[in-house]
């Protein structure tokens, strides 16, 4: 938590103020008490009216004075705080996006967005009252009982009794609560995770006609949470009545002490007055330290837990120098390539082994779960194999900048994601400078001009969030078109056409065949007709390659790829389209 405190160092100005303002607040609230005890000794009871109209106008003028004081730091506070919220959001964002895919799937998106929103909420509340209160609340218990002891020594030594008792309460209190209300964020991580899993997946949940079993599963998460909280609810509510158990106990025994040195004439009804309005002011004190340490304890563990993510480092590590192409034989290589997800205790892919030349389109062709997908997310570093290495232009991929590789890949995820805005803004997602002749050109090639062109606004229709007012077919369409738009030496797409028909399939192919840049070209599919027309198709299976080639020579010599082919294609039928 304390070092996410460098992101108030902004707001120096606005740290200090805020809580010089409440101490300012503070001791002209201290002088209240004597005011009215000189008001009731020398006013009331000798019926001086101009007296009393005179210590009427200085209580007036020290409510004016606090008041304004008090608005002004509660503005520096706010300032701070909030400066301090949005820079701290900036930098989590920024150590997000830098994190490999291995930590983004180990640490899942359901905890970066709590980490994002609620605990930096609960943090943000913690720096407002924190500066507002942290030093204003002890001033004053500790003020009032001095001041206690500038009325009557003996009165004040109960004063000296409660305090101590109060601040075992509340810290007390706060020991047993900070590691509670971490454990109820971790409940609130299971339950977000569990919604946005329902929500993503709703129409699998009623294809299979889950919803009774998914609601359960929720609300269990959603008991455990609602146990936690009650438990840390129960924990925090004994302070109230503990410490207005204390401190009325406290007044009691001024009032009963205070009557007794009255009545043998110690002390005057205003000093009595003054003792009890110190133990009243010590009472609303500790009520608001106690809320302000239920705060604090809530925002020391948001801030532990956002400090978490800001720990961990990315497994990609960018210490690349080359930005150049380099003149090379083979354009990609993979040697002796073995790569494993992290946590898992298998390897994904095992001793891979093949060469690229540039231009070339490769097929690559496996079941469910051969590791299809990992290979070619080891191209542009996603992840980082864990043995081999591959090579681009004869030079391993971790000599180049990491920029300098993504940068010439134009990558389509098996998932279509388009984003909220319209369509020329989603292109320029592949080229941030694209010129609406260099997007039109990609939607071409990408076979998607025809349904743009019948859009109202054509590039400047509005996607809606998640490409709901697009069918399948039209979301890939333009990814593929976003990843051409920057004409990317090597193109991957990753089972990106899944949802075309054959024809657009196949116009797609020949279009990207065209090209007059043409890219190295990687095609994933489980369907064969996608890469029967490669230059050279691996075949995968259980992370390992057990047949390269083309077509024909595949379906001659590989088992694996005879079984895929034939299940898709009678074996009457020709083997080309």
């Amino acid at each position: 938590m304390k070092r996410l405190l460098i992101y108030l160092r902004d707001y120096k100005k606005e740290s200090i103020l805020a809580p010089l303002f409440k101490m300012l607040e503070a001791t002209f609230e201290l002088f209240v008490p004597l005011v009215m005890a000189a008001m009731i000794d020398k006013g009331i009871a000798t019926r001086d009216l101009p007296y009393i109209l005179k210590m009427g106008s200085v209580l007036v003028l020290l409510a004016v004075v606090g008041l304004t004081t008090s608005v002004t730091a509660q503005y520096f506070a706010a300032k701070a705080a909030t400066g301090f919220a949005t820079q701290l959001r900036h930098a989590l964002f920024k150590h997000i996006q830098g994190l490999s895919f291995a930590e983004m799937d180990t640490i899942g998106s359901s905890t970066l967005i709590t980490r994002m929103t609620s605990d930096i909420n609960q943090v943000q509340s913690g720096v407002n009252m924190t500066l507002r209160l942290f030093l204003r609340s002890p001033f004053i218990v500790f003020g009032a009982m001095i001041m206690a002891f500038t009325v009557d020594v003996k009165a004040a030594m109960v004063f000296v009794v409660a305090i101590p008792l109060l601040s075992i309460v509340v810290f007390g209190i706060m020991l047993v609560n900070i590691p509670l209300y971490r454990k109820v964020q971790g409940a609130l991580d299971d339950v977000l995770g569990k919604t946005r899993e329902n929500l993503t997946g709703a129409r699998v949940i009623r294809a299979f006609n889950k919803e009774e079993a998914e609601k359960e599963a929720f609300e269990e998460k959603n008991q455990i949470l609602t146990n936690m909280q009650k438990l840390v609810g129960r924990i925090a509510g004994l302070t109230n009545p503990i410490t207005y158990i204390i401190v009325n106990g406290s007044l009691a025994a001024i009032v009963w002490s205070g009557a007794l040195r009255v009545d043998s004439g110690v002390l005057s009804q205003g000093m009595v007055v003054a003792l009890v309005n110190y133990m009243l002011q010590i009472l609303v004190e500790l009520i608001k330290l106690a809320n302000l340490i239920v705060t604090m304890t809530k925002a020391v563990a948001c801030g532990n837990r956002i400090q978490g993510v800001f720990e961990i480092s990315s497994s990609l590590k960018d210490e690349g120098h080359l930005v150049d192409e380099q003149e090379a034989d083979d354009f990609i290589a993979f040697e002796k390539v073995s790569f494993g997800y992290k946590g898992s205790g298998e390897m994904s892919l095992t001793d891979l082994n093949f060469k690229v030349k540039k231009g070339e389109v490769i097929g690559i062709i496996g079941g469910t779960g051969s590791g299809k997908t990992s290979l070619v997310h080891l191209i542009p570093r996603y992840y980082d194999v864990n043995r081999g290495c591959i090579k681009i232009e004869g030079h391993n991929i971790k000599d180049y900048a990491l920029d300098s590789i993504r940068n010439r890949v134009g990558m389509v995820m098996q998932k279509a994601e388009v984003f909220k805005g319209t369509i020329r803004e989603n292109m320029r997602w592949g080229k941030k400078d694209a010129t609406d002749e260099e997007i039109w050109q990609a939607l071409t090639i990408a076979q998607a001009k025809e349904f743009v062109e019948q859009k109202e606004g054509k590039l400047d229709y509005v996607i809606e969030q998640a490409g709901k007012n697009l069918s399948g077919g039209q979301k890939q369409r333009l990814t593929i078109a976003r990843a051409l738009v920057r004409k990317p030496d090597i193109l991957i797409l990753d089972d990106s056409a899944s949802a075309l028909d054959f024809a657009t399939d196949a116009a797609l192919r020949k279009s990207i065949g065209e090209m007059k840049e043409k890219p190295t070209v990687f095609i994933v599919s489980q369907r064969a007709a996608s890469i029967m027309h490669a230059d050279r198709i691996l075949v995968l299976e259980d992370g390992q390659i057990v047949g390269q080639g083309t077509h024909e020579a595949l379906l001659k010599s590989c088992e694996v790829y005879q079984e895929i082919y034939y299940s898709q294609f009678s074996k009457e039928a020709p083997s080309h389209e």
